[in-house]
């Protein structure tokens, strides 16, 4: 008798420690959500991104494939590419890392897309559209050239919500260079 008494008390404690650390953990989701630890905008059904960059002469309403590692190479022959892992625009916190080729396939959306990195200069847009038609409107603050061995710059930035297009430096393609840009608009499609 005894012993069975001890067993439902031990059965009723792991009840109440699971139902309150459920209640905790709801309670987190719900706060977390409340205080804009949620997406700055809504996420759209597809990842399909457009970018414009009105500063670059071949960079208008130009697809921007998303790929990991594997099929990355074949993607960044069409256009330019969304490094699988890195954020989405409309994700707090984000950083949007974008390659693209300096001098790419003839024929190709890649052909010279990202040819006119370099002349990018602070205060520049840098302009994303997602499937829904939000457009997301970054300000260049930032150039720098890095190894290819670097990881750190496919990070977010602390406070920013940044968009980063790379590509190879001229003229040996041995080292990359990279535009940082913060976001400054978000504005739904006009319906």
């Amino acid at each position: 008798m005894e012993r069975m008494q001890t067993r439902r008390r031990t059965v009723s404690l792991a009840v109440l420690v699971v139902s309150a650390l459920v209640l905790v953990a709801g309670l987190g989701i719900l706060l977390y959500a409340l205080l804009g630890g949620g997406s700055s905008a809504p996420a759209p059904g597809s990842k399909a991104l457009r970018l414009t960059v009105p500063d670059m002469k071949r960079v208008e309403d130009l697809p921007v494939y998303d790929a990991a590692p594997i099929g990355f190479e074949s993607a960044l022959r069409k256009s330019s590419v969304h490094v699988r892992g890195t954020g989405w625009p409309w994700q707090e916190g984000a950083n949007v890392y974008i390659a693209g080729h300096r001098l790419g396939f003839p024929g190709t959306r890649s052909w010279l897309v990202f040819r006119d990195l370099d002349k990018l200069e602070n205060g520049d847009e840098v302009i994303l559209t997602d499937a829904n038609g939000t457009r997301y409107t970054y300000e260049v603050f930032k150039e720098f050239t890095f190894g290819p061995e670097e990881v750190s710059v496919l990070e977010p930035l602390e406070g920013k919500d940044v968009v980063t297009l790379q590509s190879c430096t001229l003229p040996t393609y041995a080292r990359r260079i990279a535009v940082q840009a913060e976001l400054t608009d978000v504005s739904e499609e006009a319906s």
